[in-house]
């Protein structure tokens, strides 16, 4: 009963300080609140991506012409060689709200227009790509150059273009099997061939760019909330930023087991009746309910602001509990080790951020193509098993996995509050 009259009056003396409420409160909530303006002013709303910029060189010197009528390109335009296809299918009315398309003359000036941000994806046809679609033995290649510092308008480009090549793939192998195969006589209906699996390839990129842009014009009917493109990027972040400042405040909040060392209070304190374990067992109580308090308003603030669907309550509690073992035992293990307060902010500031960080890793890359490597180095730290908890909860993921995910986080809890308890034990002995 008195380690928790100790806990309770640590918890009051916290949260009368303004410097703590709006450092534990306000600055996760204004982060993502940052985050939130800058996708879109409403949840309710779709996240509308403005059309890429992307120039084409087309320096195709000609091949094999082909037969294609104007009603199956989209746009309307007859192609005579498979680069002006290419051109045509890009330059199509179904595409003109995805990409802004522009011509040039030189795999340099495309190249430089990217470079200088007048373009953002450059598109060159090499010299012989109609020559090499046409040999069978050889692979004909097109060079997508992109602006580095982004990402979802070029990728929508680049699924275009691979749907469509991949069709061309399936073109040159049908031809080619089909006069291995056919009788001689019948080597005149190639061309009907090649254009059966022409028709299929130009309709399938009209079907994706259709899925595309149904995606991001779906504003006339309000989208289901749990399938918002801006609650699915905020939605992390604010997890991220919650396990971020879940980990500092467990540190701050152990700190005041030093802060009374040096005031002089804690020494008194072991000079009463009560036993030195229970009132460190008191300090070590007021540090989980202070986060716990933290981690509770910011997942109600988020879900009542921001709309951030968590999930199934029972995934959220358990994934919540497992960050705030943890954080709360970080915290204690991190002072343990620490002879005064001024040596605090120096050690804060440098293992918190870098855990921290390492830990967001996940959030910051997530759909890049090393997502999945950069996932596992994240779990290299306490935090990156916090998100994936928590993240994990957000998107459903199974019971058995989230509660291995919780397991590894009571354990890194256990072995960090095991420490900080011995220490402190060995220190006031």
């Amino acid at each position: 009963m008195k380690a928790l009259d100790i806990a309770l009056k640590d918890l009051i003396r916290s949260f009368r300080s303004a410097f703590g409420i709006v450092f534990m409160f306000g600055i996760p909530l204004l982060v993502t609140g940052m985050f939130y303006f800058m996708f879109g002013s409403s949840a309710g709303g779709d996240l509308s991506l403005p059309a890429t910029k992307v120039i084409i060189a087309n320096l195709d010197e000609g091949g094999p012409r082909i037969q294609t009528s104007a009603k199956d390109i989209p746009g309307g335009k007859k192609a005579r060689t498979m680069a002006e296809l290419v051109v045509n299918v890009l330059q199509s009315d179904e595409l003109a709200d995805l990409m802004q398309v522009s011509l040039t003359s030189s795999a340099d000036s495309a190249r430089t227009a990217v470079d200088q941000q007048a373009a953002q994806v450059a598109i060159i046809i090499p010299a012989d790509f109609s020559k090499t679609f046409a040999d069978p033995d050889k692979q004909s290649a097109i060079e997508f150059y992109q602006d580095p510092t982004l990402t979802i308008g070029p990728d929508i480009i680049r699924s275009i273009l691979n749907r469509f090549m991949d069709g061309m793939a399936g073109v040159k192998i049908a031809l080619n099997v089909y006069l291995n195969e056919a009788p001689p006589e019948e080597a005149n209906l190639a061309g009907q061939v090649v254009q059966q699996y022409l028709d299929s390839s130009l309709v399938q990129t009209k079907d994706l760019a259709a899925a595309l842009l149904d995606t991001q014009h779906s504003t006339a009917a309000a989208p289901k909330r749990d399938d918002n493109v801006l609650l699915r990027v905020i939605g992390p972040i604010m997890a991220g930023m919650l396990i971020f400042y879940a980990f500092f405040t467990g540190t701050s909040a152990a700190q005041s087991i030093l802060k009374e060392e040096e005031e002089r209070t804690l020494p008194r304190m072991f000079t009463t009746p009560t036993s030195r374990a229970v009132i460190l067992s008191g300090k070590f109580l007021s540090v989980f309910m202070i986060v716990l308090v933290q981690v509770i308003v910011l997942l109600v603030a988020a879900r009542l602001i921001f709309r951030i669907q968590w999930g199934e309550l029972a995934s959220v509690i358990l994934a919540a509990v497992g960050i705030v073992f943890c954080a709360a035992s970080f915290g204690i293990c991190i002072n343990s080790f620490l002879k005064n307060t001024r040596q605090g902010s120096a050690v804060f500031g440098a293992v918190l951020t870098l855990t921290g960080m390492l830990g967001m890793l996940s959030i910051m890359t997530s759909g890049s193509p090393t997502a999945s490597q950069i996932g596992t180095a994240s779990l290299l730290v306490p935090q990156g098993w916090a998100v994936k908890g928590l993240v994990g909860a957000m998107n459903g993921a199974p019971v058995l996995e989230l509660g291995a995910t919780v397991l590894a986080l009571a354990a890194w809890g256990a072995v960090f509050f095991a420490v900080g308890v011995w220490r402190f034990n060995r220190r006031y002995a």
